[in-house]
């Protein structure tokens, strides 16, 4: 085994967690699957880059065989077979305590897009997730002490860990960063798995950023080798894919081919989605140019396609179809603002029920009765609608690249926004929350890759606003020091400035950075 080191700070009741066993098994992990991991990312770029040439991607011809052919994914476990309302959020103290009192089926306990990189978030949340494991957590303040209730089933709970491209700095195996996605699941598989398999909750996963069924493929032996080093049963392991980006959405099938033994589903994961798609084509011309991020609607037509071809894939396959985040945060002071909100949650769930997705996400405890009344009216007494096989949708590459079909246009207000958005999230997340709560929604990673990515999109291709004005580097300029100065109080100077500056260089650079969470790690200590 390769030397472990553990560079971060020390956390509470960290050497619970970073005992020398699990680092041992972290250390195991790595040797066996890192540099896979290390080729496939070199893959994304080489096939980012072709497509970038060609404006195109297609389902793959080498993998006919496998959408033509027969087969399904395993037989879902009674932990999740009834999965019509699930709640996201960080793995910090309060939000595990809230989401396991929610009254959702499923909390999806995220380690990566609502959470941080900083070391204590990584050690911390671990800790959380062993106590939410057997329903121990507590968290007492001088105001308050939250406990679980006891008059409610609690939900099951799938864990997010990092995606493929991440690294954790703070500990290092042999001469080289960790991998954060194996040491997000390895941690919580050596010090959970067969807790919860013994009781028939898991260890369940959702796998954020793939972009290839090669990827899952690498997935699917970590899962197969961990449950070999700990005695699990194969096939406990089950795992939910985010669909996430444009080249996944070209390989639903294969995704879930190679994961079939372990597999549990597909999320239509929105936000990142859109990210991708704008990431992808940046430089592939005007056709791929989007208009403000709230005029993209989930029924635009590439939108429609997207969400349409993954509710078909799953239950083609006997897989579960998620639906989207609904990220609105009830504002109690303002009952106007919070009826026109609960109203479009309601219509976006109504949508998803009615196409046969088997549940849906959201980001606040308030919206969980929201999400279930409306799945409840399609599903009424089945647990989910895997019955709904979706035959006749029929999808094709021209329609999920159809970008330039959707309506509306950019807009200086829409410009505004993204800059104004994307400094206050990244600010936030440099002070160690990813869940960070801006303009009544409940925003993570994804709001500042949209907002800067879109507003590099609209640089380069010289986009002519609804003002008249081109989008050029100096307007974009212009609007961040405006937003500098509004925020000037009311972001503490020491995360305001940095933010400021990061997001300037992810959204003006000359070379696109492929994700902005990047040189924001190494922000942080």
């Amino acid at each position: 085994m390769s030397d472990v080191q553990v560079l971060g700070e020390s956390v509470e009741r960290g050497d619970e967690i970073l005992t020398p066993e699990a680092l041992r098994f972290v250390g195991d992990l790595h040797d066996e699957f890192a540099a896979r991991r290390d080729e496939l990312l070199q893959a994304r770029t080489r096939r980012r880059e072709e497509a970038a040439r060609t404006g195109r991607l297609d389902f793959l011809p080498e993998t006919r065989e496998i959408r033509e052919s027969e087969w399904r994914v395993a037989e879902a476990p009674a932990a999740l077979r009834d999965r019509r309302v699930e709640i996201t959020g960080p793995t910090d103290r309060k939000m595990t305590i809230n989401a396991l009192n929610s009254g959702a089926k499923v909390w999806l306990a995220d380690l990566e897009d609502a959470n941080t990189p900083h070391w204590r978030n990584v050690v911390s949340g671990q800790v959380n997730l062993y106590e939410a494991a057997r329903r121990t957590i507590e968290l007492r303040t001088a105001e308050k002490t939250y406990q679980l209730r006891s008059d409610i089933p609690h939900p099951t709970v799938v864990v997010r860990p990092r995606g493929w491209h991440l690294p954790e700095r703070h500990l290092r195996i042999g001469d080289r960063d960790a991998v954060g996605a194996l040491v997000d699941f390895g941690l919580h598989f050596f010090h959970n798995a067969a807790f919860l398999a013994s009781r028939g909750e898991g260890p369940f996963y959702y796998l954020p950023k793939m972009e290839s069924h090669l990827e899952a493929r690498l997935w699917n032996d970590v899962f197969t080798w961990a449950e070999q080093r700990l005695g699990i049963p194969h096939g406990t392991v089950r795992a939910t894919v985010l669909i996430e980006t444009i080249p996944a959405a070209f390989e639903m099938e294969e995704i879930l081919y190679e994961l079939r033994e372990h597999a549990s589903g597909l999320n239509a994961g929105r936000w990142d989605y859109l990210f991708s798609v704008i990431k992808y084509f940046r430089d592939a011309g005007s056709r791929f140019v989007l208009p403000d991020r709230n005029a993209v609607t989930m029924t635009a037509p590439f939108m429609r396609a997207y969400t349409e071809l993954l509710v078909r894939t799953c239950h083609k396959r006997g897989a579960f179809a998620i639906g989207g985040m609904a990220a609105f945060i009830p504002n109690r002071r303002d009952p106007e603002v919070t009826e026109k909100a609960l109203a479009k949650v309601h219509e976006d769930k109504s949508r998803e029920a009615g196409d046969g997705f088997d549940g849906s996400w959201v980001a606040h405890p308030d919206l969980v009765p929201v999400c279930q009344e409306e799945f409840d009216r399609v599903l009424g007494d089945e647990p989910n609608q895997l019955a709904r096989t979706r035959e006749d949708v029929s999808v094709t590459a021209d329609q999920l690249l159809d970008v330039a079909a959707t309506e509306g246009r950019a807009t200086a207000a829409g410009l505004r926004g993204a800059v104004d958005v994307g400094i206050r999230y990244i600010a936030s997340w440099l002070g160690g929350n990813g869940a960070a709560a801006i303009h009544n929604l409940m925003e993570d990673a994804a709001t500042a890759e949209i907002s800067r990515s879109q507003i590099w999109q609209w640089v380069h291709n010289g986009v002519e606003l609804d003002t008249g004005e081109r989008v050029t580097a100096e307007l974009v300029r212009t609007m961040i020091d405006e937003v500098r100065k509004e925020l000037d109080g009311q972001v503490p100077a020491e995360l305001l400035e940095p933010a400021v500056e990061l997001f300037e260089e992810v959204a003006l650079a000359e070379r696109f950075v492929d994700f902005l969470t990047l040189p924001a790690y190494e922000r942080i200590s």
